[in-house]
């Protein structure tokens, strides 16, 4: 009979000799010919077929498979709730036993924890995993310790263990042998630049005291009539942190190694004591709560030998580029590694979508490799060289496009990155058929990354929820770092174009946000290392996050993630205003008004990080954080002022038209207690350049800013200056409010760095056209000094005009008594 039913349970009637310990597995899908020995297996199997998910969360809106995903969902997700448990979890544990008295306890028994078995239970086919093993035997350990600690009389209360990311990471009720002692907080505030730390004429305060509003009720606008200095004037505005000379941006000095920080260079985790242990907070690069480790910053990857070299040269000669490539040569190495390092070090913080460990320039393919190399060759200032890498890139990618077998759901990762760097290169590159080329692909990348995004959803339904391995997470997490860069890019072409969106938001909605850099460059050593790190990392997706903001919850996720949804509330706000009821509808401007105070309040929450960036830039942190907040004030400031004129007129790349297209906006900016915010936001932008200096902010931000900040910047300049110009000019007498921020903004200025004959207004719009035109890597920004500076030309015009038809006897009048201009016509410059 024992053979009858084994050859019964078998799924092939070939009788068989049955193994001794071994269950029998009678129990068979009914989807496929997998049997197995107990029911629940094969009711969790199956599910794998109907995609059914019946554990659902009573936090939030996920669901799993299986039980024991929904238990690690929960401890680390929503731990910030306090480790309180799921309702489930809590109709499964034991009552919690009430504390002994402290007296000398007898020798306790270690008790097993029911929940603990049902997760072995739960876990894969009655097998446990090496997540779930270590953590247990972990969990194990701590108990055994402290109960032989208690015995002894040699624990008091010790603080509860908390995981890299916050996390309660064992039970709560067990009173857990102490860490590592956290270090003291570094004293940033001694080693920043004294004028900067002490009290200003300027305040980033929009609070002004009484007795500053009656000076400044008598300021005049008459830039010659300035505002009384104090003993803590700033330096001059031109001369405020003077590069180390006259050259190029101090990170061209040493392309190869950590690039020198000029002036006074900004507190973070290199400087000024190296030797600082993390992890840090990529928002203001001080310590965060965590294990100790030593902070780096990874190094640019390099062609190590001249076998390497000749290996691609070799590889590139085979393609015959040259046909359609006229005047392509390939460098030398000492070129191609300067190229490799100019955009490791100075664009790829920026946008992080290739992992550094395991890119090798004699592995990458050639389209990728070129257009990394073009990239590279635009930050060393080689412009000629950059185009025909750049053009050689697009010969490649164009080819394999053109293949009749091309699939874009089979299409290779690098070849989409390859097409998202060429379409960069194009649209910054100041030239109207760049743009009219990136226009023209921009739908096709789109369907290769709805493509691509496919197959990645089947290989992770696949693991059934089990953790991937590291190679396999590698790849799976350079596929979503590639599909938001896409996603990044394509908003950075809305904002500056006004170009209509080619990817939703509802594509990526089921999709993790990216990890922290820490993750994404960690040197992994085994496995049980590796899923270890990856456990005690908090990444949500993007539908998680974006419900949080939208419900006023702080959210907790990596720099890229924070630069994900800043992107995501950008297009959001676009939608809105692009719709007909944007007027009307105020609750959907209320709901997203919502949402950015959150993001913003969110970037305290993010996840700390052991990379840091040496950058020369004026920000505190990580670049994808600085990034974020110039997206962030630009939409703030779409909420009150739509300039889509000036946006439009910039596709066509012609610094009249666009210069035209500023003037005549003038009436989209009103004077108005929500203006007033708007202007604060614009304040803000430019207080970072006047704080550095025009002239150290000229020379650096070329390399070491992202091509995000002069994009974000232009509306917000655009807005200030015709704010100032309205303030300067209407009949209307301005308001307390408008006197005071009038005031801090003139007090970023020095009289040495303002011409007594120009009006505000119009210094601002010179100024910021200066700056951007003064060392020039992608030519879009050469373009807006351009314009800037012609607009600014135009006002004066305008004030001359307007200087003719009053009376020479009659002195500058005050905020009160100015009087209105009623038209404002550019021509008049020109």
């Amino acid at each position: 009979m024992p053979d009858a039913a084994a050859t019964a349970g078998a799924p092939q009637p070939t009788p068989s000799r049955k193994t001794p310990g071994v269950p029998e597995k009678k129990y068979k899908c009914q989807f496929c010919n997998r049997a197995f020995s107990r029911s629940e297996h094969r009711s969790r199997h199956e599910r794998s077929h109907t995609k059914e998910r019946p554990f659902k969360c009573g936090k939030c809106r996920s669901t799993f498979v299986r039980r024991d995903l929904l238990l690690r969902h929960d401890r680390t997700v929503h731990a910030k709730d306090g480790g309180v448990p799921l309702v489930s979890e809590v109709k499964r544990r034991p009552a919690t036993k009430q504390a002994a008295p402290k007296t000398a306890p007898p020798k306790r028994n270690m008790e097993l924890d029911t929940a603990t078995l049902e997760q072995i239970e739960a876990s894969s086919d009655g097998m446990v995993d090496l997540e779930t093993a270590a953590m247990l035997m972990t969990d194990f350990h701590h108990k055994a310790t402290a109960a032989m600690a208690a015995q002894e009389n040699e624990l008091d209360e010790a603080p509860v263990p908390y995981s890299p990311d916050h996390t309660t990471m064992f039970d709560t009720s067990v009173p857990y042998l102490s860490g590592a002692l956290p270090m003291p907080q570094m004293p940033w505030d001694t080693f920043m630049s004294q004028p900067v730390n002490q009290p200003k004429a300027h305040s980033i305060s929009s609070n002004v005291s009484s007795s500053q509003d009656s000076h400044v009720s008598q300021l005049s606008f008459n830039s010659g009539n300035t505002a009384q200095p104090n003993q803590h004037q700033l330096p001059p505005l031109m001369e405020r942190y003077p590069s180390g000379g006259d050259g190029l941006a101090p990170g061209l000095q040493s392309l190869t190694g950590s690039m020198p920080l000029s002036g006074p260079g900004t507190p973070n985790g290199l400087s000024p004591w190296p030797f600082m242990t993390g992890p840090v907070s990529p928002v203001d690069y001080r310590r965060s709560p965590g294990p100790s480790q030593t902070l780096t910053s990874p190094k640019a990857p390099q062609i190590q030998s001249d076998d390497e070299y000749n290996h691609i040269h070799e590889q590139i000669s085979k393609l015959e580029i040259e046909r359609s490539a006229s005047g392509f040569q390939f460098q030398s190495r000492a070129d191609i590694n300067a190229y490799l390092a100019a955009y490791f070090n100075l664009f790829h913080h920026h946008m992080p979508f290739l992992h550094l460990e395991s890119f090798r320039p004699s592995e990458t393919p050639a389209v990728l490799l070129l257009a990394v190399l073009s990239i590279g060759a635009l930050y060393t200032f080689n412009q000629d060289q950059a185009y025909r890498l750049h053009i050689g890139s697009k010969v490649l990618v164009n080819e394999f496009l053109q293949n009749k077998e091309f699939d874009s759901r089979k299409c290779p990762l690098w070849i989409m990155q390859s097409t998202l760097l060429n379409m960069a290169f194009a649209s910054w590159s100041g030239d109207g058929k760049g743009l009219e080329f990136a226009c023209s692909i921009k739908s096709l990348l789109a369907q290769m990354v709805a493509g691509n995004l496919y197959e990645l959803k089947l290989r992770t339904d696949a693991r059934e929820g089990a953790l991937p391995t590291y190679e396999a997470w590698v790849e799976d997490e350079g596929c979503r770092r590639t599909y938001y860069a896409v996603y990044i890019f394509f908003g950075m072409l809305t904002l500056t174009y006004n170009h209509t969106p080619a990817i939703s938001f509802n594509e990526f909605e089921s999709l993790d946000l990216p990890s922290s850099e820490s993750l994404w460059n960690l040197q992994v050593s085994d496995e049980d290392s590796w899923r270890e790190s990856l456990t005690s990392s908090t990444i949500i997706t993007v539908r998680e996050a974006h419900d949080s903001l939208f419900q006023g919850d702080k959210a907790r996720y990596s720099a890229f993630a924070t630069r994900v949804m800043i992107n995501a509330l950008f297009l959001e706000v676009w939608y809105h205003k692009r719709s007909f009821d944007a007027l009307q509808d105020v609750v959907t401007e209320y709901k997203l008004r919502l949402a950015l105070e959150t993001w913003e309040d969110s970037l305290a929450l993010c996840e700390p990080e052991t990379i840091v960036v040496a950058l020369t830039a004026p920000h505190k942190g990580h670049p994808l954080i600085f990034n974020a907040m110039a997206v962030y004030r630009n939409t703030r400031a779409r909420l009150e002022v739509d300039l889509k004129p000036v946006q439009e007129a910039l596709r066509y790349h012609g610094p009249y038209e666009v210069a035209a297209a500023m003037t005549h906006a003038r009436d989209r900016v009103k004077r108005s207690q929500e203006m007033i915010k708007v202007v604060q936001q614009c304040f803000n932008c430019i207080e970072i350049v006047a704080l550095q200096g025009i002239k150290s902010v000229g020379k650096t931000c070329a390399t070491n800013w992202s091509i995000e900040h002069p994009l974000c910047g232009m509306d917000l300049m655009v807005i200030l200056s015709l704010w100032l110009y309205r303030l300067e000019h209407d009949e209307d007498p301005a308001t307390d409010e408008e006197l005071a921020m009038y005031n801090k903004i003139r007090n970023l200025f020095d009289d040495d760095s303002i011409d007594s004959n120009l009006k505000l207004s119009t210094t601002v719009a010179r100024l910021w056209g200066n700056m951007l035109d003064d060392v020039v890597v992608w030519g879009i920004s050469k373009l807006m000094g351009d314009s800037f500076k012609i607009y600014s030309e135009a006002l004066v015009g305008h004030e001359d005009e307007m200087g003719q038809r009053t009376s020479p006897c009659t002195s500058t009048p005050t905020m009160s008594s100015q009087g209105v201009v009623e038209s404002l016509e550019i021509e008049t410059a020109f």
